[in-house]
């Protein structure tokens, strides 16, 4: 069967070329620029599919090794400098979400490789060896990998779980009708160009009601972050709320508007960054192995950290030695992005039998007497 994937998956492949062929990972700048103090000699990579292991050996040539050290080819350097140009070529010129390189396949198959992405049961795509010229040793680090080479990469992944669920105070004591609401603010909106989720909560608080955060629909995902901070559910609830109703996407500028507003009332005397901080951590320990609905227990998967394929085609990486720069580079260059909510045309606040993606959250709905509404958490690399 042919290898066919998407420009993310090609993405991994090239990377495994282009480090062979170059030797070497360079660390990025927090602005994605080349730090030219700062870059790791590669060893070996190693690449794992079903139930066998080759290592990738540099020394002089290619060497591609079994588990137990046995060598089985010997490539020159030359041919993975051809085979990495080409195949970025071939990324760049192409559309479409399921894509063919036959030339590049042939090679592929002729040094073991026979999926475009490794097997792995973590957040790394790819395991490597540096020398790591700080400390003289040869670690084993697992990085991520992000391309800017097709559509921008998710860093946080979006589902049900991941909805943040708001009850309204009725503070008006008027009576509310849920399907009349969502219905008008449906019409209102398409009709107007606004985004209608953002007029439903402006309209929720026009009416008198008190938007409070009420909980995030996963149990696991809200303890997740409990463990990082007791306090980033709540924060990040304001963050997601301020999203929807403002349409201010980018995390940072989130952030400042978070600071203006200071809804923890934080103490800002002496000037410490705390909602900065807090989400600093948060993006990190996504970055590096959290996910919503599995046990975060602080034990990074990625324990290199996270690799990006520029839209040039170079390669940088951002190393969990070097914190600030990381974490500098994922609060400026992350945005909060809506997923579809799946809403019915015909049937506002509801979500469609055949939606791909039935997260149900943008409407109000009512509970034994409540109002709600969910909201939904992504994360996309700008």
């Amino acid at each position: 069967m042919p290898l066919r994937g998407n420009k993310g998956e090609w993405s991994e492949v090239y990377v495994f070329l282009k480090l062979l062929a170059e030797g070497r990972l360079n660390a990025a700048d927090e602005h994605l620029n080349v730090n030219p103090n700062i870059f790791y000699p590669i060893i070996k990579i190693l690449r794992q599919e079903s139930s066998e292991q080759k290592q990738y050996c540099l020394n002089g040539n290619i060497r591609i090794l079994d588990s137990n050290n046995v060598q089985l080819l010997s490539i020159p350097i030359t041919e993975f400098v051809e085979k990495s140009r080409l195949l970025l070529r071939k990324i760049k010129s192409s559309s479409g979400r399921s894509l063919e390189f036959p030339e590049i396949e042939l090679f592929l198959s002729n040094i073991f490789v026979n999926k475009l992405t490794a097997d792995t049961s973590d957040k790394s795509d790819i395991n490597i060896v540096v020398h790591d010229l700080t400390t003289g040793r040869q670690p084993l680090l697992g990085f991520s990998i992000k391309s800017m080479l097709g559509g921008k990469s998710t860093l946080f992944n979006p589902g049900a779980g991941t909805n943040f669920i708001y009850k309204f105070i009725n503070n008006s004591g008027n009576a509310f009708y849920v399907e009349e609401f969502n219905n008008r603010t449906y019409r209102y909106s398409s009709d107007n160009n606004i985004s209608k989720i953002s007029y439903r909560l402006l309209e929720m608080e026009r009416l008198g009601f008190e938007p409070k955060f009420f909980k995030i629909q996963s149990e696991n995902l809200q303890m997740n972050l409990e463990l990082i901070d007791s306090q980033l559910p709540l924060i990040l609830s304001y963050i997601v709320y301020y999203k929807y109703k403002t349409g201010v996407s980018k995390m940072s500028e989130l952030v400042n508007l978070l600071n203006n507003i200071n809804p923890l009332r934080f103490n800002f005397a002496n000037g410490h960054p705390y909602y900065e901080y807090k989400i600093k951590n948060f993006l990190t320990d996504n970055a590096l192995g959290m996910t919503p609905e599995t046990v975060w227990r602080g034990v990074y998967d990625a324990t290199g950290g996270i690799i990006i394929v520029k839209e040039d085609g170079n390669i940088v990486c951002y190393h969990i030695y070097n914190r600030t720069e990381f974490q500098n580079y994922l609060f400026n260059n992350t945005k909060l992005e809506q997923a579809s909510t799946s809403e019915d045309e015909s049937n506002p606040g509801n979500v469609t039998e055949s939606a791909p993606k039935p997260y149900k959250f943008g409407w109000v709905y009512e509970e034994e007497g409540e109002f709600y509404v969910k909201l939904n958490l992504q994360i996309r690399f700008i």
